[in-house]
C-alpha cells in the first residue's frame, strides 16, 4: 500500500489556473504574484513569499494584460497597485535569476563559451541549449544555428533550443556572453 502512495507522490504535479487565460497549467509554467505590505503586486519567482498568490502563464503580454485590465485586484479581492511597469520588473527579475543560474553553471564547468567550443558541443550532441548575446556577431549566430539544424537532421531529434537574451555590455561580470551552451 505504501508503494502505491509513493508512486502517486512522484506523479503529482502542482497545477494552477492562469488569471488571464483561465488555463490550468503546471506551476512551473506560471509566474506567481503576491501583494506586498504597501499594496504593490510583486512577482514571486521562487514561490516562497508569504500570502495569497495568483498565477499567470509566463508570457509578458499576459502580465501586461492583467495589469491593464485590473485582474490582480479581482484575484486578490482588494485594491492593489499593478502598473504597466510590472512586466518590465518581471523581465528584469527573470534575467537576473537566469544570469545567476548561468554563472553558477559556468563556475561548475557546465557552460561553454566561445563560438568554436559551442559549435563543437552542438555538433557532438552535448549541448542542451544555446544562448547568444543579442549583440553577438550575426555570422557566429548563423554558424551555430546551422550546427543545431545539422545535428537535429542527423539524429532525427529536435534542435537544442536557442535564445538571444543578453547584451554583452549589460553583464556585470568581466567575462562576456557571446555564445554559450549547456553540456
Amino acid at each position: 500500500m505504501k508503494a502505491d502512495s509513493a508512486e502517486q507522490d512522484d506523479d503529482f504535479v502542482s497545477e494552477r489556473m492562469c488569471l488571464v487565460t483561465r488555463e490550468t497549467l503546471p506551476a512551473e509554467e506560471m509566474i506567481r504574484f503576491v501583494v506586498a505590505p504597501d499594496g504593490a503586486v510583486t512577482p514571486d519567482l521562487k514561490k516562497t513569499l508569504p500570502g495569497r498568490g495568483c498565477s499567470i502563464k509566463a508570457e509578458r503580454a499576459l502580465v501586461e494584460k492583467a495589469a491593464r485590465k485590473g485582474l490582480f485586484a479581482r484575484a486578490f479581492k482588494k485594491e492593489v497597485k499593478a502598473g504597466p511597469e510590472l512586466a518590465d520588473l518581471v523581465d528584469r527579475l527573470l534575467v537576473t535569476h537566469m544570469t545567476g543560474m548561468m554563472n553558477m553553471a559556468r563556475k561548475s564547468g557546465k557552460f561553454l563559451s566561445g563560438a568554436t567550443r559551442v559549435d563543437n558541443a552542438v555538433r557532438s550532441g552535448e549541448a542542451l541549449a544555446v544562448f547568444h548575446a543579442t549583440d553577438a556577431a550575426a555570422d557566429g549566430v548563423r554558424k551555430i544555428a546551422q550546427a543545431r539544424k545539422a545535428w537535429a537532421l542527423t539524429m532525427e531529434e529536435e534542435e537544442p533550443p536557442s535564445s538571444s537574451c543578453f547584451l554583452t555590455r549589460k553583464c556585470r561580470n568581466s567575462w562576456a556572453i557571446m555564445h554559450l551552451s549547456t553540456p
